[in-house]
Formats: C-alpha cells, sequence, structure tokens
C-alpha cells in the first residue's frame, strides 16, 4: 500500500496537477473568507437589529430572530441547493462561485448574529445606563463603551464557527465549484487512489483550518492583554450602582 502511493506520488504531484491543487486551495480559502465575511458583517447587522437598546421597533427584532432561528436549524447543504435553484431562477447565468458564497453567507449570518448577540449580552446593562446617563446614542454606545468590552467574548467562538464554515465549503463540490473537495473527486477519476487524492486534500484542509486557529489564538492573546492593561474598574459604571 505504502510502496504504491510512493510510486504513485511523482505523478500525482506533477506541475499540472500541483497548479490544480493550489488553484483549488485558493479557491476554497477565497470562498471562506468572501462568505464568512459577509455572513460575520450580516450577522452584526441582525445582531443589532435583535438589540432592544438599538433598536426599539419591535418588528423588526422580530424579523431578525425570526430569520435567525430558521437558518440555525438548516443543513448547510439544504440551503446550497435552496439558494442554487432559487438563484438560478432569478439570474440563470450566474456563477457557481457567487451561489456557494451566498450559501455560506446566509449560514454564517445566522449563527455570527447569535455570537454577537451573546457578546453584546454578556456586557453588564449598567454599561448601557451609564452611556445613556452620558448623553450616548445607541449606536455609538455601542461603538465606544460595548463593543471594547464584547469583543473577547465574540472573538472565540465566532472563529470557531468560521472554522466550521471552511469545513463546509467542501459540500459546495455537490453544485460543481471547483474547490479542494472537488479537487480531489477529479483527481480520482483520473485513475489516482482515493488515497493519495483525498490525503492530500485532507492535509490542506488542515493547513486552513490551522490558520485560522492561529489567527484565532492571537486575537485572543491581543485582546487579553489589552484587558490586562485595562484599568481594574469598569469603563462606565454610574455612581448610584457603584458598591
Amino acid at each position: 500500500m505504502i510502496q504504491s502511493l510512493l510510486d504513485e506520488a511523482p505523478r500525482f504531484f506533477g506541475y499540472y496537477n500541483a497548479l490544480f491543487l493550489a488553484r483549488a486551495f485558493l479557491f476554497t480559502a477565497f470562498l471562506s473568507l468572501v462568505g464568512c465575511g459577509v455572513g460575520f458583517a450580516a450577522g452584526f447587522g441582525l445582531a443589532v437589529l435583535r438589540h432592544p437598546r438599538l433598536t426599539p421597533f419591535a418588528p423588526l427584532r422580530w424579523a431578525a430572530t425570526a430569520y435567525v432561528e430558521v437558518f440555525r436549524r438548516i443543513p448547510f447543504l439544504v440551503l446550497l441547493m435552496c439558494t442554487f435553484f432559487a438563484l438560478q431562477l432569478l439570474v440563470p447565468d450566474i456563477a457557481m462561485f457567487t451561489i456557494a458564497a451566498a450559501a455560506v453567507a446566509l449560514s454564517g449570518a445566522a449563527y455570527s448574529a447569535e455570537n454577537v448577540r451573546a457578546g453584546l449580552e454578556g456586557v453588564h446593562r449598567a454599561q448601557w445606563d451609564a452611556a445613556e446617563t452620558m448623553n450616548m446614542g445607541g449606536l455609538k454606545a455601542l461603538r465606544l463603551v460595548i463593543l471594547p468590552q464584547a469583543w473577547p467574548i465574540i472573538i472565540p467562538p465566532a472563529m470557531t464557527y468560521a472554522v466550521g464554515l471552511v469545513k463546509n465549503t467542501s459540500i459546495a463540490s455537490q453544485i460543481g465549484v471547483v474547490e479542494l473537495t472537488y479537487a480531489a473527486k477529479v483527481m480520482n477519476t483520473k485513475g489516482f487512489s482515493a488515497a493519495i487524492s483525498f490525503g492530500t486534500i485532507l492535509v490542506l484542509y488542515f493547513v486552513l483550518c490551522f490558520g485560522l486557529n492561529a489567527l484565532a489564538a492571537h486575537l485572543e492573546r491581543r485582546l487579553g492583554a489589552r484587558r490586562r492593561a485595562a484599568p481594574a474598574e469598569p469603563a462606565l459604571v454610574p455612581a448610584s450602582q457603584s458598591v
């Protein structure tokens, strides 16, 4: 078994095959970046819409909550197929990359909204009250007072879910997106063994996810250093609520 893989490796890692795998790797990374980036931005907006101090209009909060609750319960493959048929119906010549990125963003938005909501609610409400006593509007209080304290709560689960989304992009091969899993299927179809084809893809997925984990660890260290360097007392607490 091992000897056959060693004999097969020089042909498998030839110039054109390596170029094909590199393109698939970059395509997967770009798909993950676009999908996760757009999904997090949309999820942040949904979290703002769900917060009563930031969105007093109740129907908007209900709509945002409904989106999050519905899309968090849809399997990614089902969401991908629904997105595929819906966008193909609206724009027949739409690129497969756009469809896959839209599906990743739709899923990412729902989970990111929940992560951001947890982070905002993790900040004591006295901070909101103190910001209001200083005549700060909701968005200004969010930017200057709440988010600096909420990021350490938001970042770890957000990065963990981003790694999960990277792995979910493998399902995009079902609609013909040339990402890593699709590339492994092509290489296997060309006569290379499944062991070397999917084993190589396994390593490439590991490299991509390991990079994300390293970024998450770096962000956590920086946020932790900032919190340790900050004053011990809360940033904004009304005198009437101090112990």
